[in-house]
């Protein structure tokens, strides 16, 4: 079941990290910065973790991949990595393919599902195939017939680049009109472009821990952002958005998205943790996956530890016990 007030997932964490020896950790990297647009976003992330692993005992040290050739890893002779990086080349399965080379254990989702979920076109062809429901969508190209894209997809729609996230090079398209400047600004971006239906109504979360079947969901969010404009900005650096957590959702709803946002997770071979974006149609009452976040934020206006939070999980008991996590086999049972 998914009662928000009954998950035990917290009494867990506490349980484990009672009995963590800080020093079998070793010397553990915290990888932030990076080369991608979120650049800002994770030094903000990466210092938090790096904060709270020192706050614990543990040995950590800061290393950005954006100033620093990522090789040089060996030369820090770390025994473990904490990946803070958002977006392209540090969310998207390249580092954590340079890791796996160099026999480091790294904190979330391996390669294949880091590759997948980057790709916003991916993920909705796995997630439907799986029955998973998420927006009409379809790839735009500079050659793409504006009008047919609104007839399939309808007024208004979201065009943005397929491999960005924090809502980066996103437009809400309401005119066809205006079709042909939002593509040029996504796909300055990034060269694969998606436009999907736009579905009006709540904003949710849902963060995500664990592997295969003991992956769980936790607490939903409810976001309430001013003007319902959810923009970079308003993610990060707004004290106007609200949250709630628990939601004031029914409890069958709330019950409704944790299981899609689960069913998401595993359709991709997410583990360790990650959090699903959705939609909760207005009209229907139906949930919709937007996207599937394999390195979440962890700013102070981050999601994944308020949820952690609703369930007992303070910041930096949540940051020591997903590193906890690269002390089991990657491919091993979630713990």
């Amino acid at each position: 079941m998914f009662n928000q007030n009954l998950s035990l997932w917290g009494d867990r964490v506490k349980a484990r990290l009672a009995n963590l020896d800080v020093m079998s950790l070793g010397r553990v990297g915290v990888l932030l910065g990076g080369r991608s647009g979120e650049r800002e976003i994770s030094l903000m992330s990466g210092d938090g973790v790096l904060q709270a692993l020192l706050s614990k005992g543990v040995d950590a040290h800061g290393f950005d991949p954006g100033e620093r050739d990522p090789t040089e890893l060996v030369d820090e002779k770390f025994n473990r990595v904490f990946i803070a990086l958002h977006g392209r080349y540090g969310e998207d399965g390249t580092i954590q393919g340079l890791l796996e080379i160099l026999g480091l254990p790294y904190t979330g989702s391996g390669v294949l599902a880091s590759a997948l979920a980057i790709d916003k076109i991916a993920t909705k062809q796995i997630w439907i195939s799986n029955g998973l429901s998420t927006p009409e969508f379809e790839e735009l190209t500079a050659t793409s017939d504006w009008n047919a894209v609104v007839k399939h997809l309808g007024l208004p729609l979201i065009v943005k680049p397929a491999h960005e996230g924090s809502s980066l090079g996103l437009t809400k398209v309401k005119s066809v009109e205006e079709l042909p400047a939002a593509y040029q600004l996504a796909a300055g971006l990034d060269r694969k472009v998606i436009a999907e239906t736009c579905i009006i109504g709540d904003e949710l979360t849902c963060p995500l821990v664990g592997y295969g079947e003991a992956a769980e969901a936790l607490p939903v969010i409810k976001i309430i952002p001013p003007q319902a404009n959810y923009d970079f900005h308003n993610k990060y650096f707004s004290n106007e958005t609200r949250y709630l957590c628990p939601t004031d959702l029914a409890p069958d709803v709330n019950e409704w998205v944790q299981e899609l946002a689960l069913a998401a997770y595993k359709a991709l071979g997410c583990r360790t943790w990650g959090r699903a974006d959705l939609m909760l149609d207005q009209k229907t009452g139906k949930p919709y996956l937007l996207e599937m976040n394999t390195s979440p934020g962890m700013t102070s206006h981050s999601l994944v530890p308020m949820a952690a939070k609703a369930v007992g999980v303070e910041y930096a008991e949540l940051v020591l016990w997903l590193l906890s996590q690269t002390l089991e086999e990657k491919e091993g049972v979630a713990v």
